[in-house]
Parts: C-alpha cells; structure tokens; sequence
C-alpha cells in the first residue's frame, strides 16, 4: 500500500484492514509499527499519508496518516495538523506529529489541551493576538511551579531563546524578569521526576543558557536569583545539559558569565530570605554550601575522572545527592582498593565484579566518553544509574548496591570528599528514621495492637529538618489509609529521638497525633 500508484485507492484499502482488527490496536502501537516499516518510495507514501489524514474517516486510519506523516511529513503539511489538532481525539497523535515537523506548533497544541487550561489562558491570548510585549510580560509574571514537561513546553511553544534576544533592550526591572523566569524554567526542566531529564528534550536550551547567562548581571542578589544562578552552574558543569551539542567554547562562555556575576561584590553575601521556617534556613544553608563549591579551586585540566557530590535546590524537593563524572574521560584500567588493576572490559558495563562488589570498570576497547551522568539514587539500597554518551550513542549503566557493602569516598582516588550537609541536621534526621524503621520491623508487635502497620521511615519531603514516619490504617470498605506522622529535629541526639518515637508509639494510638 505504501506503494501504490494510486493513493486513494490505497487508503481506502488501509480502511478496510484497519477496521478488520480484532481487537483493534492503540494508536502508541499503530505509531510504533509505522515508525518500523522500511519505505521504498518515500513519495507514494507521502501521497498516501496526507490521503488519510485530510480524507480520513475512521480513528486509527488518521492515526496511521500521522505516523507515516511524522516520518515523512513537510512543512506544507502543519497547517491541516494544526486544525486536526482541534479535535481533542486527535489531539496527541496530532502533537506526537508536529513535535517533528513543527515542535513549538506541538507545544502550543498540548498547552492548549493541558488538564489546568486556566493557568495558560492570559499566555496564549497573547500569543494568539500577536502581542509579543504581552507574551513577555504574561510570560514573566506566570506564576506557580510547572512539572518538568510542562516547564519544556512552555519554552518551546512561546519561543524562548527567541523572546531572550530582546532584553538588552527592555527596561531593567522587565528584562530582569524575563531572565528570572528563564532561569526558572530551566531549572525545572533540569528536575529529575523520571528517567531522563526534560532539559535533554529542549533543544533551544544551549540558546536559553546562554541567553539566560548573558542577562544574569541584571538580577539583584536575592536568595531566589542565588539558586537559579548557583543551579545553572551546577547544570553546565556537571549536569545532563552537558549532553547538547553546544559547539565549540559557548558553554564554557556561558559559565565564566554566571560565575563573573556571582563573584561580584554584591553577590558575595547571601541574604537570609524571608521568614524563619526551616526550609528556609536549609536553603541559604545550601547556596552557602554550594557557592563555596562552584566558585572553588577549579580542577586540573589533566584530571582523567572525578565524581563530584551536588545537591540540587531544596527549593523543589529534597536536596538530592546526584554524582558525575567529568568530561573527556578516556577509559582505562582502574584499581580496585587492595587489589590489582581489573580487567578491561566495555566502558562504564557492569563488569562481573564477584560478590559484594560494586564497583562500575573500564577497559577493552578504550573508547572517549563525552559525558557521563548519574540519574537519582535508589535510597533503600544505595543503587545508581548512569547514562553516557559517545561517538556511538548513549549506553546505560545500573548497578544495585549490595547494602552491606556501600560505595565508599576510599574506593577511588578521584572521589571527592564526603558532602558536608551529612554532618548536619540531615544526617540525624535520617539516622532516626532508620533506627525507628529497624525497631518497628524488629517489633512487628508495637503496631499490630492500634491496627496499624509499619510502611516507611525517612526524611520529610519539603522539610529535611523533620523525620517522617509512614503507616498504613485499613478502613472499612477494604480501603487503607496514610498514616504521616512528623517528628521535628529538637537537638537530642537522633538515637534518644528514634527511642522517644518508639515509646509514644507503644504507649499511644498514632492515628491520634498521626495525619
């Protein structure tokens, strides 16, 4: 059919077989299985693309249309994909089509069919209208946190690295807040709720970095602006957006730009911010900890690997430990602790380390790795994941720790030292959670007498200052319920906390002061 001289007749027949199916197929599979089929004549089955899209009348027959389309479409095709994209039926298959042909197109179609329209509305008014003075503004003053995706289509479809060309001529307090709410979307995009990170799907974000570093100087040195500039740098040093293809020397311009505006005098206090809540606290704790680090010793050029410790801004969540390994690297032998140089093997596989190892080894072929990046850390038990890329494309890397043999600072000469926030309140929050986690799982007993059992034990999401206790209640009509209980860091030592915690809950029902 794909090749068929006449295209009508062709999608008539693709008609008839697809209503033939049963049971009928998704449209992610039908996308699949077009994405897979060799093309002989790619015009015919242009022809017969645009067929089914424009004339078709059944769902998955236009759904066919627009996968072949998104291999095969032009730039002639997006404005009859922009009208379909109206019918909300067709609405993803649709966008799944322009993210090819038309990715800002695409952004704009899902924006327009996101589950809270609202928080849109004023934006694409403006945007529809023309008024690229209004987008700025409504652009800037858009409030709330997005998800990562929604943070990256909202870039894509207002053109962001496009609207950044005009802040040298804008009024400072409006050009500042463009670059802020840049930063900002950036910053979200760089949030790791999954397995790849958003910023990697951005493809204008080398431009909005830059233009982002080259607006920075405007900001004033609040707390905010602190964690935006301090989380860029982090990002183009270590993190995933290392991975676009920046050409030669603009990342590295762009991060001597963040850092000269960080050294400037007026950035060199932080400020308190506003309030005493502990989240607060934790946070200027952070820029502090972090501004140290940054803007330190740089490495030595002829360093083969280092993992650095970065923890992203507590602002979002909690402050997650995320390791790196730097640029250029060219594999080789690496020594294990006591032991002889280990065998080569593939970079960065899981080589058969033997039991109660887990250490990630070089070797045979030796190859240059551009970047490798560590995703978030499993924390029940201490596994990694890491993606690098190279001359043949990204290879992934998952190691599950063995728990009784943690990955430690001694295991690899390049490690840098311990994070200092595990000598603080952190740790000792985490450590209560622990010890209450391992004397409820050792007295299964304690809450079997309030109906209530033991679900998990750490750190609070928003407050890293507090240890967070989960139960699990069952209610009538075969339902459970959470059971959160917070027990806020008073100063005693976490050992007499997990004590005290374990003696109220024997004592008392928690579903009294539990919530």
């Amino acid at each position: 059919m794909l090749v068929a001289p006449d295209p009508v007749e062709a999608a008539e027949e693709v008609h008839r077989r697809l209503d033939a199916l049963d049971p009928p197929v998704r449209h992610r599979t039908l996308r699949l299985l077009v994405a897979g089929m060799p093309v002989e004549n790619e015009e015919r089955a242009r022809a017969l693309a645009r067929v089914l899209v424009r004339t078709g009348t059944g769902y998955l027959a236009v759904c066919t249309g627009l996968a072949l389309l998104t291999e095969l479409g032009e730039s002639q095709d997006v404005p009859y994909l922009r009208t379909l994209g109206r019918l909300r039926t067709l609405a993803y298959p649709v966008i799944h089509a322009l993210d090819v042909l038309d990715r800002p197109a695409g952004a704009l179609l899902e924006l327009r069919n996101h589950r809270e329209p609202v928080t849109f509305g004023p934006l694409l008014a403006a945007l529809d209208a023309g008024d690229r003075t209004a987008v700025r503004g409504r652009l800037a003053a858009l409030e709330g946190d997005l998800a990562p995706d929604v943070a990256r289509r909202v870039a894509e479809a207002f053109r962001l690295a496009d609207l950044l060309t005009a802040v040298p001529g804008l009024p400072i307090r409006e050009g500042a807040a463009l670059v802020a709410r840049t930063g900002r979307l950036l910053f979200l995009m760089t949030t790791l709720r999954d397995y790849r990170p958003e910023i990697l799907s951005y493809l204008d974000a080398p431009r909005a970095y830059a233009a982002f570093a080259r607006g920075a100087g405007l900001l004033p040195a609040t707390l905010d602006h602190h964690a935006l500039l301090l989380s860029a740098v982090q990002e183009l040093s270590t993190g995933p957006t290392v991975l676009h293809a920046w050409g030669p020397g603009r990342r590295e311009a762009a991060l001597s730009q963040l850092m000269a505006v960080l050294r400037r005098p007026e950035w060199w206090v932080v400020p308190d911010g506003e309030g005493d809540e502990s989240g607060v606290r934790w946070r200027v704790a952070w820029v502090r900890r972090t501004r140290a680090q940054v803007l330190g010793a740089p490495q030595a050029p002829g360093a083969r690997l280092r993992i650095a410790i970065h923890e992203r801004d507590p602002e979002i969540r909690p402050p997650s430990r995320r390791v790196f390994l730097s640029t250029g690297v060219r594999s080789s032998r690496t020594t294990s602790a006591g032991g002889p140089p280990t065998p080569r093997r593939s970079c960065c596989s899981p080589a058969p380390c033997g039991p109660r190892t887990n250490r990630a080894r070089c070797g045979l072929p030796r190859r240059t790795a551009r970047r490798a990046v560590a995703g978030r850390c499993m924390s029940p038990c201490g596994g990694t994941g890491i993606r690098s890329s190279g001359p043949a494309g990204e290879a992934p890397f998952r190691r599950v720790a063995d728990v009784n043999c943690p990955n430690s600072a001694s295991t690899h000469p390049r490690t840098t030292p311990r994070s200092p926030v595990r000598r603080a309140t952190r740790a000792g929050c985490g450590r209560a959670a622990r010890l209450v986690a391992a004397g409820l799982r050792g007295r299964p007993d304690l809450l079997a007498r309030w109906s209530v059992r033991f679900d998990w034990a750490g750190t609070a999401f928003r407050d890293p200052d507090e240890t967070l206790v989960s139960l699990l209640h069952d209610v009538e009509d075969g339902h459970v319920r959470q059971i959160l209980w917070h027990i806020p860091e008073d100063g005693t030592p976490p050992e007499d906390r997990a004590a005290a915690a374990l003696r109220r809950l024997s004592e008392e029902d928690p579903r009294a002061y539990g919530r």
